[in-house]
């Protein structure tokens, strides 16, 4: 267990940068693995921190998206919107370029990342539909993918 604690906090450092291993993998983690063994999901008594997928790459749950906040310094791996977008992106819907008001401009299309409101409450996780760069240039579109916002609604949920 202690090895595959290891591995897993070296992708989480490397999927999001230093100080992200210990803050999506932390000591009292309970892993559950899949029916051939492999890694699978995240989890503490607070809730899913986060899945690790076929691809290597871990995907967001809130409990672990407000841990991986808490680790990163803003703008790092956030998308940040006001006031207009507040509840809908909190209740699970997607964020659109148009009401982003901060991006980190090395977010590439495809990363996981956290929707923060400007008062740096974490809103949901995500997906990134658009590069940082891009949300600014294009204007218009959906910036992130909502899987989970912290209201509790899914996308699968609304479906």
């Amino acid at each position: 267990m202690r090895d595959e604690v290891s591995a897993l906090r070296t992708v989480a450092a490397y999927q999001f940068g230093s100080g992200a291993g210990q803050a999506l993998v932390p000591d009292d983690v309970t892993v559950t693995h899949t029916s051939s063994g492999r890694p699978r999901q995240l989890h503490t008594e607070t809730g899913r921190l986060a899945t690790y997928g076929t691809d290597g790459r871990f995907t967001l749950g809130v409990t672990g998206g407000r841990r991986l906040q808490g680790a990163l310094r803003r703008p790092r791996y956030r998308v940040v919107v006001g006031d207009e977008s507040r509840p809908y992106v909190a209740e699970g819907r997607n964020a659109f370029a148009k009401f982003v008001r901060e991006v980190d401009t090395g977010i590439r299309p495809g990363d996981e990342i956290l929707v923060e409101h400007t008062g740096g409450d974490l809103l949901a996780v995500g997906r990134a539909r658009l590069s940082g760069t891009g949300v600014g240039s294009f204007g218009t579109g959906v910036a992130v993918t909502v899987r989970e916002g912290v209201g509790g609604a899914s996308s699968a949920e609304r479906a």
